[in-house]
């Protein structure tokens, strides 16, 4: 089975680069050490210290393989590239929120990237799905989990 592409605007990209070295480089070694402490005290078989050490090797190992199959599959967006005439990865689109007569800024990522609490909405988020193409001006009606929401787009930026 062939893993699907991976959409990273190039912050995103180096953020994962510096995620996986710092793992590689700096982590792996604290819990190689936590774990030789932990060997030294003895008996293993009730050695809680040597249990969360392997845990946590565990946990970076897996994490290690996430974030190299994902680097494997990025496609990097570039964002001086980007056609600022209609919504993409790697814009920043300012909408206005019909219902609570608000402006909201969003800016739009791969899936990788997303986080809500930065402003940072996926491509393949309801949300972001309803805005990708669509150009200054245009109203968008999107189903949430919570109801409709109407938006109404003002403006489209590269994104910083």
């Amino acid at each position: 089975m062939e893993e699907r592409k991976r959409l990273l605007t190039y912050a995103g990209l180096k953020a994962l680069e510096d995620e996986l070295e710092n793992l590689k480089v700096v982590r792996r070694k604290e819990v190689a050490g936590k774990i030789k402490e932990a060997r030294e005290q003895g008996d293993l078989s009730e050695n809680a210290e040597y249990d969360a050490a392997k845990d946590e090797q565990r946990d970076i190992e897996a994490r290690i393989e996430e974030l190299e199959k994902i680097l494997k599959n990025a496609e990097v967006v570039v964002e001086d590239e980007i056609n600022l005439d209609k919504i993409n990865v790697g814009c920043t689109v300012t909408v206005y929120d019909v219902e609570f007569e608000e402006e909201i800024d969003f800016k739009i990522v791969g899936s990788t990237e997303a986080n809500s609490l930065q402003g940072k909405i996926s491509n393949e988020s309801p949300v972001g799905k309803a805005l990708i193409g669509r150009e200054v001006g245009d109203s968008v009606i999107v189903e949430t989990q919570s109801g409709e929401i109407e938006y109404k787009v003002l403006k489209i930026e590269r994104s910083m």
